[in-house]
């Protein structure tokens, strides 16, 4: 083979290679770095106020309603029995809940900003799966309080006791982070390179994923479970 030759394949081997990298530091910057929240599909914007007017409302009145029980709660010792206890964790729960979605659907409509950053977007799913988690539990929790409240009264007051309840209530909120990690751990590790627009208010495991540049299919199990 010539000089000349071996000039133009090394010229040529160097092209392809300032090609690929090119390519590839496309993808690396093409990686979302936040998510655009669309909220309520079909709204139009003539009824962005009134909506951005209704949720403040509703947020307004969840956490006066839910600060006022914890302060009954607080203030008359006669409520510190174990039903009490468990209305308690549901109105923590939903507080928390509130304030993890509501504000940022808020801001949506009433200041027109449906974004939220990467880290931020999958630190919401988390809490909006982990509080999801222990308001299940917090509920079967009631429904197995007011079944023995009603069938077996006899034994209601040796089988919920105050220690008892408050173990239940923890080993609830402890419990509830099993799978709502597992969720986050599969989640944030995928390649999102396309669309950034969430189709929901809030961002959750579902809304997520379908933004994955991947095979979502092993992503679908536990988010239909």
């Amino acid at each position: 083979m010539s000089s000349t030759q071996k000039r133009k394949t090394l010229n040529t081997s160097r092209q392809d290679h300032s090609f690929f990298s090119c390519i590839l530091s496309e993808r690396n910057d093409s990686r979302v770095t936040e998510f655009i929240l669309t909220g309520f599909p079909g709204l139009h914007p003539e009824y962005y106020g009134l909506v951005s007017a209704l949720l403040v409302f509703v947020y307004l009145m969840t956490v006066i309603a839910n600060a006022t029980v914890l302060l009954l709660f607080a203030t008359n010792r006669c409520l510190h029995k174990s039903v009490y206890y468990i209305i308690l964790n549901v109105s923590v729960c939903d507080l928390l809940f509130s304030t993890t979605t509501l504000p940022k659907i808020i801001s949506r409509y009433w200041f027109k900003s449906g974004s939220i950053s990467f880290n931020g977007c999958f630190v919401q799913m988390f809490f909006v799966h982990y509080l999801g988690s222990v308001n299940s539990f917090i509920f079967f929790f009631m429904a197995f309080d007011r079944y023995c409240a009603i069938c077996h009264p006899l034994k209601y007051t040796v089988v919920f006791i105050k220690p008892r309840v408050l173990i239940l209530s923890l080993a609830a909120w402890i419990n509830a982070n099993l799978f709502p990690f597992m969720l986050f751990f599969r989640a944030y590790p995928l390649p999102y390179c396309g669309s950034n627009v969430n189709s929901h208010c809030f961002c959750d495991h579902i809304g997520i994923t379908v933004l994955a540049c991947t095979d979502r299919t092993p992503n679908s199990v536990p988010a239909v479970i």
